[in-house]
């Protein structure tokens, strides 16, 4: 089998934890080249650290980790500079809940996440994939900077926006609202998309039952998920209408990759608001075609939610072999 070529551009963050973790228990599908970290769920030197955590974690400490954007393209007077943002009411003071990991012993890259995405792929034999769950200033800096990059990807999968309403404002969702301008530039670009907005994402609720097997699991991995997303459930946490748990937004794109058969939908065109209005961020969705305009992505709207949870859980279960397999291979 054949394995996809991946960065993943993020912004760690519970459900990127989860999403990272998705990724390094599946290295007979993904060959993960290196992440790429972005502000947003907490603030950059944070996010960075995070994800060196968490593939220390899971045993690889040989992935390669970079310090993206620290700020958002623009900002305006509707919004505010998400520079130093920390989102510590739904990801907690550190982006990991209540996950207490040892700080990261791997080395941190001193290229940046832009200059990395650029010569990666200019110099990848073959095209490469991106999974993308922040803001995507990371990859509309590259764009803008060297555009020949484009004809090099395979596809970005996305998660982000909605078909409907938004989740940090009546109109957006987070992650493009951190930077319309930035989501304007990807979905302007041409390259193949793949949105995977709230619509879906919001359907994929971690459960008590859910959470009590992977407790069960009984590894290291299992723990720290368990510490990361029982922050969800406090009594305290901040829960949308119709939202009973925490919601696993970012491993959709992952659980994609590896099952696109769990997933519905179909190419429309997008149009992103950048306007300084309560509406910035919007993402339009154009799904009955009303506008007569070109398709910019495939949108996702609905997932098997059964299967996904199935998915995640062998994967996570994945682990007290991997880790053995990979501390042997450095003996």
């Amino acid at each position: 089998m054949k394995k996809i070529p991946l960065i993943m551009d993020c912004d760690p963050g519970l459900d990127d934890a989860i999403g990272i973790l998705l990724t390094l228990a599946s290295p007979e599908k993904i060959d993960l080249l290196g992440i790429t970290t972005v502000v947003g769920n907490c603030p950059l030197e944070q996010a960075e650290q995070n994800a060196r955590r968490i593939c220390e974690l899971a045993g690889r400490p040989d992935i390669k980790v970079f310090k993206g954007c620290p700020r958002t393209l623009f900002s305006s007077n509707f919004q505010a500079s998400f520079t130093d943002y920390g989102a510590a009411d739904i990801h907690g003071e550190t982006g990991l809940g209540g996950c207490k990991l040892p700080p990261p012993t791997m080395p941190s890259q001193s290229q940046d996440a832009v200059n990395y995405l650029i010569d990666t792929l200019l110099n990848a034999p073959s095209k490469i994939t991106i999974a993308a769950s922040g803001a995507l200033t990371n990859l509309a800096c590259a764009f803008i900077m060297e555009p020949r990059i484009k004809e090099k990807i395979e596809k970005i999968v996305v998660m982000g926006g909605s078909i409907g309403i938004g989740n940090i404002s009546p109109a957006a969702e987070y992650n493009f609202y951190t930077d319309p301008q930035a989501a304007y530039v990807i979905f302007k670009s041409g390259v193949p998309l793949i949105m995977i907005g709230l619509d879906t994402t919001r359907k994929t609720q971690t459960s008590e039952k859910w959470l009590s097997e992977i407790e069960a699991i009984g590894t290291p991995v299992a723990q720290a998920i368990i510490d990361m997303l029982s922050f969800y459930h406090r009594p305290d946490a901040i829960l949308e209408p119709g939202v009973n748990g925490g919601v696993l937004h970012d491993p959709n794109i992952i659980a994609y990759l590896l099952k696109p058969e769990f997933y519905k939908g179909r190419e429309v065109h997008v149009e992103i608001d950048i306007s300084s209005t309560i509406l910035a961020g919007r993402s339009t969705v154009d799904w009955h075609g009303k506008l007569d305009r070109k398709a910019t992505a495939f949108v996702v709207n609905d997932v098997n939610v059964d299967s996904f949870f199935t998915l995640l859980t062998e994967r996570l279960e994945r682990y007290a072999s991997l880790n053995k397999e990979h501390a042997c291979s450095r003996c």
